[in-house]
């Protein structure tokens, strides 16, 4: 068996989820993984928007896109992941994947902070259909510090439960701080 990383538990959820062919947001681009696998689950009738603050994102994604044959599937967004309600209309995203914390290889001083990524939470939750589902991987050893992680479970445990299944799926026996992986459904 091989190793089960954050991302890749997480897409496997997601994808057990999601409707194919549907309209999917990866408000935090980076290296363009979670861009190329909303890709692929879109397929030719799907949408991906995806979205990064950094260049460097973008164009890292747009080489790994077009390495993959991916080349046009997906819109790249230079723009905060807090501002995706300027791109896309209430209740028209099936899935949205979020990965905070900072581009792996790249500037730790350049990060997702709490105060945005709450924000773009909230913006991807009017954004998702009823029955679509978000995945966020949340880092918060390190540099990149504990701020985020209890802002954004702050924000998550007082969502309604009526409207939202909040789960959290903490990996249980690995040391340090481990990423969480959490995941959102919103009610039909």
């Amino acid at each position: 068996m091989r190793s089960l990383q954050i991302t890749d538990w997480c897409h496997a959820i997601f994808q057990t989820f999601v409707l194919r062919d549907g309209v999917y947001v990866d408000a935090t681009m980076g290296k363009g993984r979670d861009t190329l696998f909303l890709c692929r689950l879109a397929g030719e009738k799907g949408q991906v928007w995806a979205f990064d603050i950094q260049e460097e994102a973008l164009k890292l994604t747009g080489s790994l896109l077009e390495t993959e044959g991916m080349s046009g599937r997906a819109r790249l967004i230079l723009c905060g992941h807090e501002h995706m309600d300027r791109y896309l209309a209430p209740e028209s995203v099936d899935g949205i994947c979020f990965n905070f914390g900072y581009l792996p290889g790249g500037d730790h001083r350049i990060a997702t902070q709490a105060e945005t990524s709450v924000a773009a939470v909230e913006q991807g939750l009017r954004l998702l259909k009823p029955g679509g589902v978000m995945s966020l991987c949340i880092y918060s050893g390190g540099d990149t510090g504990f701020a985020e992680k209890e802002a954004l479970l702050g924000y998550l445990k007082k969502l309604p439960s009526e409207a939202y299944t909040v789960i959290l799926s903490p990996y249980y026996n690995r040391r340090g701080d481990p990423p969480l992986p959490v995941f959102v459904f919103r009610q039909k």
